[in-house]
């Protein structure tokens, strides 16, 4: 084969599938589930092969994109790193631990692969203009963010029990990868947590502030009551509102009035949002910059872990030494 493999037939996967053929890039997917696999054909329009990672191996693929369920991201990238496969774009968060992400991680140092997280709201067209903004700026000099959860909706839904423990790592670090990602990474850390939800006995309500390189970061969730995901940017000119996420409003230094900032783009309109510049970025290095290495979400999980447990009172200091990835 020596092209490009999909690692699985569910949602995600038919959403990189649309882009890939839009894209036209050759690629074969590999699934486990025969009714996936069937829903895949109907809506793609290629037949799946089962099998799994295994029959994908046997294929020899260059690259692999690893769109599994959640709790078979480790094992699944894990596989791929040790056969070979050394260009990897594997579904957030790929793995539910931050101690499975460190692991993973050193597979990929000592097998010098190219593995990357996929969070693909990076890629939306409102954070590449809040992006451009927050540069010509100078830099963020603070941010908050928000990772409030519908509780009840989880709760009622038909998720594996294994992935709603895990929800924090699955789902809202979308929220803190994306508040870091644009307001840079973080040196400190203070924080609090209390509460617990059934499905989710980590934790409830999370409030805490640290610093970055840059300025000072805050953030709140209260999965107890209603709220949305948000992320707020200040720069010297502006202070830019991510609320929903795909849009952009700003308001601009000496100004009352928050307005709407044109974003000009209808690619994400037209496919899952962020996955059609996520997938140039991961296949032709276009904006390649966004991609998260591995190796830094690693080193963001740790800090990710202690925004869930708090940190008991305690200012924690986090290692700046960056991880790069290798050529």
């Amino acid at each position: 084969m020596s092209g490009l493999a999909l690692i699985g037939c569910g949602p995600m996967a038919r959403a990189h599938a649309k882009v890939l053929q839009a894209m036209n890039v050759p690629f074969a997917v590999f699934g486990r589930r025969p009714e996936a696999a069937k829903q895949f054909a109907a809506e793609i329009g290629v037949e799946p092969r089962l099998g799994g990672v295994e029959t994908a191996l046997a294929e020899a693929p260059a690259r692999a994109i690893v769109a599994v369920d959640v709790p078979g991201l480790e094992e699944t990238t894990r596989t791929l790193i040790r056969r070979g496969v050394r260009e990897i774009l594997v579904e957030k968060p790929a793995a539910m631990t931050p101690a499975g992400a460190r692991a993973l991680a050193a597979d990929a140092t000592r097998a010098r692969a190219r593995v990357f997280v996929a969070y693909n709201r990076r890629f939306y067209a409102s954070v590449r203009r809040a992006r451009e903004m927050i540069a010509a700026d100078g830099g963020a000099t603070s941010c908050r963010f928000e990772f409030t959860e519908r509780a009840a909706y989880i709760a009622g839904a038909a998720i594996a029990p294994e992935i709603k423990r895990h929800w924090f790592f699955a789902n809202s670090t979308h929220v803190l990868d994306l508040a870091f990602f644009l307001a840079g990474a973080p040196v400190s850390l203070a924080g609090e947590t209390s509460g617990a939800l059934d499905w989710h006995p980590a934790g409830a309500v999370f409030a805490g502030a640290g610093r970055t390189a840059t300025g000072l970061f805050s953030y709140h969730a209260d999965w107890t009551g209603p709220g949305r995901w948000g992320v707020e940017i200040v720069t010297r000119n502006h202070r830019l509102f991510l609320q929903p996420l795909e849009e952009l409003r700003m308001q601009r230094a000496g100004s009352m009035t928050i307005e709407p900032v044109a974003l000009g783009d209808d690619l994400d309109a037209r496919f899952k949002p962020g996955l059609h510049r996520q997938l140039a970025a991961f296949l032709a290095g276009e904006g390649a910059d966004a991609l998260l290495p591995i190796e830094a979400h690693a080193e963001r999980m740790a800090v990710y872990g202690q925004i869930l447990s708090g940190t008991g009172g305690r200012t924690i200091v986090f290692d700046q030494a960056p991880a790069r990835a290798r050529a």
